[in-house]
């Protein structure tokens, strides 16, 4: 019998914070190279579709996020500062009008 079963089920999610993408008008950078805010694990069952409506890390929003390209490797998420996305958000919207 396995050992550790629940690794079947569960699937290591790093939570990084991408805001100085946008504050520095930035290309992204890769995945590992951002702070990490957290790390948690989460069902892997349709976790893909589930996370652009999660809200991992209070006060941050869904921007993206990585698929590993193996069941051993984390899913990476990319989240940025609320402030700081509403505060584009405002520019953006001054431009137009």
């Amino acid at each position: 019998m396995m050992e550790n079963l629940w690794e079947f089920n569960l699937a290591k999610v790093v939570i990084v914070d991408v805001t100085d993408d946008y504050m520095l008008m930035q290309p992204p950078m890769p995945s590992d190279f951002y702070p990490v805010l957290m790390e948690t694990w989460l069902p892997r069952h349709n976790l893909g579709h589930c996370l652009p409506a999660s809200t991992l890390v209070q006060g941050y929003l869904y921007d993206w996020h990585e698929t590993p390209s193996t069941s051993d490797q984390p899913w990476y998420v990319g989240v940025v500062m609320e402030d700081m996305a509403k505060s584009i958000d405002a520019e953006i919207a001054g431009m137009r009008g």
